[in-house]
Formats: C-alpha cells, structure tokens, sequence
C-alpha cells in the first residue's frame, strides 16, 4: 500500500540491482463512492499517481512525468488531483477524472507557478487551493474547471488550512507563534476571527465535515490540547484531549469525534475522542510509529503501522475492511539487536534509538544517522538505511537531540547553547555514553545526515574534529549565509527564528552556527551529496563551502545529483544509499562482505 508523503526506497541489501519507491500515506479516499481512491506508487523506480478501483482490484496509472509526482487527492466525484511539480518545488494543481481523460488545470485561470499551500475538497461543487511564493499565499475557490469565483491574497508566509463552504468560512494559518498565527474569514473576505499564537502556538487541523467547527491544536507550558472554534462560542478547550508531547489530529467523517495521534518518545499513540461526551478512547495499536491514519463514519481506524525491524503496513481497528491496492515488494525484516538508551543531560536525558548488528559482543563502528528539520524526530520505524547498515556490520544510533518533537514544548525549546551547537552537544554525549557502555568503538564511530540532519554532521566534523573517523552529508545546509540568502520565504522565516534576526541583524550568531566558519579544522573524510536543483539547501553554498574544505586541505568526495531537495527519482536514492554506505564501511576499516563499489565513483577533491 501506498499514498502521498515522505519517500522510502526499499532494496533487497545494498547491492540490490532492482527496487521500488514507496509514499507512507494511506490512499486518499473517494466520500461519495470509497471503492474509488488516488495513491502515489512506484512507477519504474519513480514515485507516480495512480487510481484504484477497490471493487474490481483495478489499478491505473495517471501521471507519467519525468521527475515523478507525489501529492494527490480524489474529490467526493471521485475525479484526481495532483500536484504537477517541478524540481524548485514550484508547479500547479492539475486533475483527471477518475477513468482516464485529458489532464486539465484544477481552475480556468492563468495561474502562475508556486509551492502547494492547502488543498481543500469539502464536497459539493466548491474546492479550494493555496500556492504559495516568494511574496504571500493565493488562494483560489470555484468549481473544478470553471474559473475560481474567489481569488484571495495573504501577504506574507501563510498556507490554507480549512474551508467550509455551507458557511463560507476559510482558515489561513501563519506561522503557529504568530499574533495572527489563524485567521478566519466569512463570505467576502470579512475576517470572523483571529488566533494569536502569542500565549501559545497554535496549528489549524481543518472545519468539520459539513459544519463550521474549526479544529486546532494548541500549545501549552507543558504539553497539547485539542481545541475548537465555532462563530458563535469562540475557542473551547477540551482538557480530556491534553497530552504532554505533540499531538496531530483530524474529524470522523460525522459526528464530532476526533481521531488524534501523539508522538511520544519516538513512538506513536492512537485515541479516538468523542467531544459531546468528553470521552477517550485508546486505539490498540503495537507499539511502534504510526505514519498515517484515517478514520471510518462507523469509528474503524486503518493506520499505516511500522517498528525499527518491520516494514510499514496497514493495520485496521474497527468492523470496516478497506481492499487497499497491493503494496510494493516488502523487503525482509530487519536482523538486529533493537535498544534504547537515554543519556544524562543538562535539560533532561537525550533518547537515543539503537540498532546492533546481532551478536555483537564487543565494541564495534557505530553510524549516527542524524534526522533533520530540526523540528521533527527520529522514531521507531523502518528505515532502509538502517538496514543497510546493519546488514554491512555497522550499528545505528539514532539520537534525538533536544530540539526534537516528540518529548514536549520544553526540550523543544532547549536550544542552550545556540543553533546547532546545543545539537551537536548532545550527539557528543551521546558518543560518550555508548564508548562507556562498550557499545561504540571510540575509532569508529561516523555521522550520516540529510538536509538539517546533514547541517550538524557538517558542523560536528568543524567543532568536534576528534570525535568522528568518517562523515556523509546529504543536500546539508554548509554556508548558512548564503543559505538565506538563496532560500525559500519560509526557511528565510524559519531561520530568522531561530537565530532571532536576519544575517544582517545579528551576523556575529549565524556565523557562529555556520559549518563554513570551522572548515579549516574538519580532519575526517567526508562524502558530500548535493542536488544542481536543489531550493532548500541550494547547491551554491554547498560548493562555497567545498572551496573552502579544498583550501583548507580537507579530504571530500562529491556526488551531485540532477534533482531537487526531496529527490523524487527511486534510483538516486539508491544511488545515495549504496555511495554513502561503501564510504562508511571503508572510512570505518569494517568487514565489507557482500558489498562492492558503486558503479561510477564519486569525484575525489
């Protein structure tokens, strides 16, 4: 089973000469006519839409372009549709119906190009849809394929976040701390209401469907809570819905329950709530992560399930079967010794997720494979590069640095020591304890990191140049500067945050936090994998900070890849996997058996 969302790449090992893409969301559903259903699938290695018929176990594919596609959705008439995007992230929304036909652009108006900021699909002839760019949100409502009735404009960073067309009202979120951060308007762009975020932040989940019962999460010192907005109460909080570390949360299809799922320590929890009632629910899934979940009118849950040793799949909770489309080839569960370990910090232990090769006795080469965001986590769920590299000799430790979601507003908050430093703080304490645990050879320990995950390993190798034998950076963020400079609004938004002004307002703490400044101290062998087409970590600070290594005298290998920052392309992933995992296991002197070089090196510098 497949969906629209975050990529995994499964292989048959790290030599595996053939493979599949898959998207860990359950398919979207048709209201009216739920045999009908949209899902992105592997298409020749390549993430495409498809359709599928439950009722004949039909499947056709709808999209069929180059650089793949991976946002979708079907429409209570069941007709598709997909977000026809380009390698800078920008495009527009496009549909067919759902047994084939010309595609055709969602609205009859010259749209121009922008990043996908909402999509809407309510039911009866109305929909809406938000595209973001570099100066606000538009967002469009009308019938499909008729031109919009109502075209909207958001100065600044801004995407849609619920419409409900029996009241008129439109929901647009800001950022979730904004003194604005959800703004409601009636029929005519009259604003009903507006959310500060100021006494805490506050998210937008979407109206209720057929009723204009507005759903939030809000943030609190300690924790999350569910609560609603209606025109005519205001906001109501409801304190059996509150839970200590990050919550996320949608409608049943009737009635006013809640299906809310809460990521907790790197794992996840399902509760159904009923707010007329004021009652919970637990639904009894495994414990591991939950990557997706939907609910049924008649309270069935069907959710996406996965640990560290098991791939992903769909588990259902209720008297509701759903013949889903049949899932790509699954690859074997994954043969290690599972652990968890907290390490002593000053805001409270750091959790770390553990995967041992299997009799494993004494101490041996660890990867820290580092999640980026920074506001995400690593869970527990299969990861194909975990496997890899267990299976090559090479243990895993996945750390969730303070900063992570999944523990709380506070360790959320708990950036001490500065950007990037208090992170990088914690992998060193990290690498400490599993040294003293006999678990990590002092010698052998690397760093692997994508995008924000790939900013730390850079910055790590430059402040903490003793620690680490080997390095693998993957599209990172290396001259942060030049970053803003060249970033999306939203990053540019998000970094001002975080490092409280622009580059221009305070250069002394971007300069601080910025790999480019320690290079001249970066001592260990490092892959570098960046994309010519890359709009989030854009490839000219990563080649300024190259120059700057090879000036130095650092030991690099480069490989770039013809992509964007998300890579929709199955075999450049597998490209990334098998040249990072060969550079780890030479860079860590490990047993090598099974494995052989990728079939064109990377450049030596």
């Amino acid at each position: 089973m497949s969906g629209a969302g975050t990529s995994s790449t499964g292989t048959s090992g790290a030599d595996a000469g053939q493979f599949t893409v898959s998207r860990p969301v359950l398919p979207s559903v048709c209201r009216d006519n739920p045999a009908l259903m949209a899902f992105v699938g592997d298409a020749r290695g390549r993430c495409e839409v498809f359709a599928w018929h439950a009722g004949r176990r039909e499947a056709r594919q709808v999209t069929d372009r180059p650089a793949g596609t991976v946002r979708c959705a079907i429409d209570p008439h069941g007709v598709i549709w997909w977000f026809a995007e380009r390698a800078d992230g920008t495009g527009e929304w496009r549909t067919q119906d759902f047994a084939g036909g010309p595609d055709v652009p969602a609205f009859a108006d010259a749209v121009p190009r922008g990043r996908p900021a909402g999509l809407v699909l309510p039911g009866g002839t109305m929909a809406a849809a938000g595209l973001a760019d570099d100066e606000g949100l538009t967002v469009r409502i009308g019938r499909r394929g008729a031109p919009p009735r109502h075209v909207l404009r958001f100065p600044g960073r801004a995407r849609l976040a619920g419409y409900c067309p029996q009241a008129g009202l439109l929901a647009v979120a800001r950022a979730p701390g904004d003194h604005e951060a959800v703004t409601v308007l009636a029929p005519r762009g009259r604003v009903a209401a507006v959310l500060s975020g100021r006494g805490g932040r506050v998210w937008p989940l979407g109206f209720a469907p057929g009723h204009a019962e507005l759903l939030l999460v809000r943030e609190h010192a300690d924790g999350y809570q569910v609560v609603t907005w209606r025109a005519d109460r205001g906001l109501t909080a409801h304190p059996g819905c509150t839970f200590d570390t990050e919550i996320t949360a949608q409608w049943y299809p009737r009635g006013r329950r809640v299906l809310i799922r809460q990521e907790r320590h790197g794992r996840s929890v399902l509760t159904s709530a009923d707010l007329d009632r004021a009652r919970t629910r637990t639904v009894p899934a495994p414990p591991g992560t939950v990557l997706d979940a939907t609910a049924e009118a008649d309270g069935t849950v069907h959710c996406l399930f996965t640990d560290t040793t098991t791939p992903a799949r769909v588990l259902s909770f209720g008297p509701t079967t759903r013949h889903l489309p049949p899932p790509p080839p699954s690859p074997p569960p994954l043969d290690a010794e599972v652990r968890e370990r907290w390490t002593d910090g000053p805001d409270g232990p750091v959790h770390t997720l553990l995967a041992l090769p299997p009799g494993r006795t004494a101490p041996g080469p660890v990867v820290f494979l580092v999640h980026g965001g920074p506001a995400r986590h690593d869970k527990d769920a299969y990861d194909p590069a975990v496997h890899s590299l267990v299976a090559s000799g090479l243990a895993v430790a996945r750390v969730n640095y303070r900063g992570s979601t999944a523990y709380g507003p506070r360790w959320r908050a708990a950036w001490s020591r500065g950007v990037g430093w208090t992170q990088i703080a914690d992998l060193a304490a990290v690498r400490a304890d599993l040294v003293a645990a006999g678990i990590a050879d002092p010698a052998a320990v690397g760093l692997w990191g994508t995008s924000w995950g790939a900013y730390l390993v850079l910055l790590a190798l430059g402040r903490q140049p003793a620690l680490w034998r080997a390095a693998v950076a993957v599209k990172p963020l290396a001259d942060y500067v030049t970053a803003w400079h060249l970033a999306t609004p939203a990053l540019r938004a998000l970094d001002s945050e975080l490092f409280g002004g622009t580059p221009e307002q305070v250069p002394e703490r971007y300069a601080r936090s910025s790999p480019l400044t320690y290079v001249s101290a970066v001592r260990a062998p490092l892959l570098v994998i960046a994309a010519n087409r890359d709009a989030k970590c854009p490839p000219e600070q990563v080649r300024s900070y190259l120059n700057a290594l090879r000036e130095a005298g650092g030991r690099c290998e480069e490989l770039w890849l013809d992509s964007g920052h998300d890579g929709l392309d199955g075999a450049d992933h597998v490209r990334v996997l098998r040249h990072g995992l060969y550079f780890l296991a030479r860079g860590l002197r490990t047993p090598r058996a099974g494995l052989v070089p990728p079939h064109r090196s990377p450049e030596r510098r």
